[in-house]
């Protein structure tokens, strides 16, 4: 039996892919082949003619039909923790140059930090039968939650799609793991060799694994490189503001700290702001670091100390890991290391 044409939905008066098979001379079949695509093949010259038509007609293909025809569209979801951090917007710029160069379009979608609505977000993309789903984001200690999104990450594959997650290994799915904790392991031996020894840290939400994971390796770090471990940790929201309210906490309860650790960079500006608020000078009376290296805040100052990500090329390589993905291959991981970025906001130590 023959394919039977994907259906185009018009409003009254538009041009339909009847008209563009008329205009082209050949079968409804043969332009709905040319356009919305099929596992069978049309002969170059007749699809030519077919966009020809449809070029001179001003016709425009629906993307449904398109997605019946070819199992799914050609579209990518981004769902990011939240759009206005810094953090995610770099990620969203690599996705973004490898679609363009793979003629794939990027939709995103903010979570606002409720981390139950990247549930909402793939439903949404499985109904649309989207291509692929990135979640960019911390996944967070919550076995409920894990467990509903691993259901719908199987039914968005079921459904021909790919889910890649940038985060931990949590899902059943292809990973770019971030290594947090070496990261921060890193950064903590670097600064004790900077002279420091009496730290704060503003730690970041207790259930946010990032947040966890930083912290940790943070500890761990000073204690190897011979070090205390940090005298106080404030915990705040994984924000410019949460930033700048914990340090407001760690101000009014800890004293003698040489250099305070904000487990993000957005985290850090909040808390630098706190210090001008608070009569401090940075790096005079007080070191302070960070962690991601985003580009659009390197022009603070004093210029930052951070672990440097390699935050574009992290969302390039989640789209790789879409388009080189093969039906029934084991899942895989991409493992990204920080580089630590000693800068002016940690100098020195006289001993």
């Amino acid at each position: 039996m023959g394919e039977r044409p994907a259906e185009t939905v018009t409003q009254p008066g538009t041009v339909t892919l009847s008209d563009v098979a008329r205009e082209a001379g050949v079968s409804l079949a043969t332009a709905s082949r040319s356009i919305n695509g099929s596992s069978r093949r049309v002969r170059q010259e007749l699809r030519d003619k077919v966009l020809a038509a449809a070029a001179r007609l001003n016709y425009s293909a629906n993307a449904q039909a398109q997605a019946m025809a070819r199992g799914h569209t050609n579209v990518v979801g981004l769902v990011v923790h939240d759009i206005a951090d810094p953090y995610f917007s770099s990620i969203a710029a690599g996705v973004m140059r490898t679609a363009e160069d793979n003629q794939l379009l990027v939709t995103v979608g903010s979570t606002a930090r409720r981390p139950e609505r990247e549930l909402d977000y793939l439903a949404a993309l499985r109904g649309q039968r989207g291509r692929a789903a990135i979640l960019a984001g911390s996944r967070v200690d919550d076995p409920g939650l894990q467990e509903a999104l691993a259901r719908e990450v199987r039914a968005f594959e079921a459904g021909g799609g790919r889910v890649v997650v940038i985060s931990q290994q949590r899902l059943p799915v292809d990973t770019v793991v971030i290594e947090n904790r070496s990261g921060a392991r890193v950064l903590a031996a670097e600064l004790v060799a900077l002279g420091y020894r009496r730290f704060g840290v503003l730690a970041g939400p207790r259930n946010l694994l990032t947040a966890r994971d930083r912290l940790e390796g943070f500890r761990d770090g000073l204690v190897k490189a011979g070090a205390p471990a940090p005298q106080a940790v404030v915990r705040g929201a994984f924000t410019r503001d949460g930033g700048y309210a914990a340090m407001l906490e760690l101000l009014d309860t800890a004293d003698g700290i040489e250099c305070v650790f904000a487990v993000n960079d957005v985290m850090a500006v909040g808390a630098m702001a706190a210090c001008r608020d608070r009569g401090l000078t940075l790096p005079g009376d007080l070191a302070l670091a960070g962690f991601d290296d985003i580009a659009t805040l390197r022009d603070v100052h004093p210029a930052l100390t951070t672990v440097r990500l390699p935050l574009e090329e992290i969302g390039a390589l989640a789209l790789d890991l879409v388009l080189t993905a093969e039906e029934g291959a084991a899942t895989r991981q991409r493992r990204i290391k920080g580089e630590v970025v000693v800068r002016a906001s940690t100098p020195v130590q006289p001993r």
